[in-house]
């Protein structure tokens, strides 16, 4: 599945781990996605989602 949410378009982000001495190595933070049954333009489609999007009711979630 892509680590894409299709509602903000929220997508992987990268950095560094940071020992305690300091040493630094890549790595990444990954969104939360669901696939979700909701609610899209008065039809019932799966998409792709992030847990913010879910939570804060930016999409209507299909029963």
């Amino acid at each position: 599945m892509a680590n894409l949410c299709e509602i903000c378009s929220k997508s992987p982000s990268s950095g560094n781990n940071v020992s305690h001495s300091h040493l630094k190595t890549r790595r990444t933070w990954k969104p939360n996605i669901q696939r979700v049954k909701a609610i899209v333009n008065g039809e019932v489609k799966r998409v792709n989602t992030c847990t913010r999007c879910l939570r804060s009711g930016k999409i209507q979630r299909a029963i």
